[in-house]
């Protein structure tokens, strides 16, 4: 079974546009939510 953004952002508590915004380092995701996705 394959994970989606859904998935995560459900797991995370957050929007799947947050995860999305998290995967394409958009500028508009803080360090804070960056780092909650080991993205930092």
């Amino acid at each position: 079974m394959k994970v989606t953004i859904k998935d995560v952002a459900k797991e995370a508590n957050v929007a799947a546009s947050t995860v999305s915004r998290v995967l394409s380092d958009s500028s508009k995701i803080s360090e804070k939510t960056k780092k909650r996705f080991g993205m930092q």
